[in-house]
């Protein structure tokens, strides 16, 4: 197998990997997005067990974690070992208006997709407009 090896790039590649040591738990890239009545945010997990993942609320705090364990295959000799393993975690402040007891979440294909409603008091609605010649209309008939 031909390898092309650079050397800034391997100083660079360590250099990040002893400053990610010392940092943990890493941070998960997430998109958030609004879709209708509810929020969906989705989690790139590639590689993990679903088993591991963790996901709760606390109040307007929506915490996510989830572990990639290391894979170590004896003997092996790594040639590149560029997908970090360990502890990942996010941490969301979730906004007034949210419904936190109906949020769902699956997990298909590396990505958890967490659902958060919202409140039905938060959703946008329609208020009938009166004018004061019905009111009258309504008083004198009546």
């Amino acid at each position: 197998m031909a390898m092309y090896w650079d050397p800034i790039r391997e100083i660079d590649r360590l250099t990040e990997s002893m400053l990610d040591a010392a940092r943990s738990p890493r941070v998960m890239s997430i998109d958030l997005y609004r879709d209708g009545d509810h929020y969906v945010l989705a989690a790139d997990l590639p590689g993990i067990d679903p088993g591991s993942v963790d996901l709760d609320v606390d109040g307007q705090l929506l915490t996510l974690r989830a572990e990639r364990t290391s894979r170590s295959d004896g003997d092996a000799k790594w040639l590149v070992r560029e997908r970090p393993a360990g502890s990942f975690l996010r941490q969301i402040t979730l906004g007034d208006g949210l419904d936190t007891q109906k949020i769902s979440a699956h997990y298909e294909n590396g990505v958890l997709s967490v659902i958060i409603p919202v409140s039905e008091q938060a959703k946008p609605r329609k208020i009938a407009i009166t004018s004061a010649a019905a009111a009258d209309h309504q008083v004198t008939t009546g």
